[in-house]
């Protein structure tokens, strides 16, 4: 796309020398980049724990029917390691806008109603509940660091506390998402260009 930039999902009219807001427009796709960039390598890293997830499973399955064999602890990893990879791999997921949700109106809606839409979401539904979750979640695990907290069940998995704080960076790492999410939006509220040569139509579907 000629004379345009991608910030994100969205894309943008290259303004260079042109806009009032250059400097803003320069500061805010500095930041929506930092993020993305931070939830992309996340992202990626957390998808090869799938991989040994799936040959930790595979291991649990052979030694339990041909050996008659197993150990509480590798259960426990995989159905650890399965949380850990939905919960740090939620803001790539939200980059690439993979999230479910119901689409009425917002698939055919303009950009501007999308960012308005993006903003409003951001503010009085996605960010509250993060904040939330942080919020309470540090109490947790603030005691199961203080104890060590290790699994309940005998022979189980140690180092309960650590994947307890996952829960802390889930909710950074969404958070910032969102953050990015609502820049790009108010990025297009002043003056992102509503003509569909300027807009990805891969990214029609994002939002919240």
């Amino acid at each position: 796309m000629r004379g345009a930039r991608r910030i994100g999902p969205l894309v943008f009219r290259d303004r260079s020398g042109h806009s009032r807001r250059g400097r803003d427009v320069k500061l805010l796709s500095a930041v929506v980049h930092a993020i993305d960039w931070l939830n992309e390598r996340v992202g990626r890293a957390v998808s090869w724990l799938t991989v040994l997830m799936v040959i930790n499973v595979f291991i649990v399955v052979v030694l339990r029917y041909t050996l008659s064999v197993g150990w509480i602890w590798m259960q426990e990893l995989y159905v650890w390691s399965h949380a850990t990879v939905f919960l740090l791999g939620a803001g790539y997921t939200l980059l690439h806008e993979g999230h479910v949700r119901i689409d009425l109106i917002y698939r055919e809606a303009s950009l501007r109603y999308k960012a308005i839409i993006n903003i409003l979401g951001s503010l009085i539904l996605g960010g509250p509940l993060i904040y939330l979750i942080f919020d309470r979640s540090l109490p947790m695990i603030s005691r199961s660091w203080d104890s060590l907290e290790k699994s309940a069940e005998a022979g189980g998995m140690p180092g309960l506390f650590v994947f307890k704080s996952v829960v802390a960076v889930f909710a950074v790492l969404f958070g910032l998402q969102l953050l990015a999410l609502f820049l790009r939006s108010v990025e297009t509220l002043l003056g992102a260009d509503d003509d569909p040569e300027y807009l990805d139509t891969e990214d029609q579907e994002g939002g919240i």
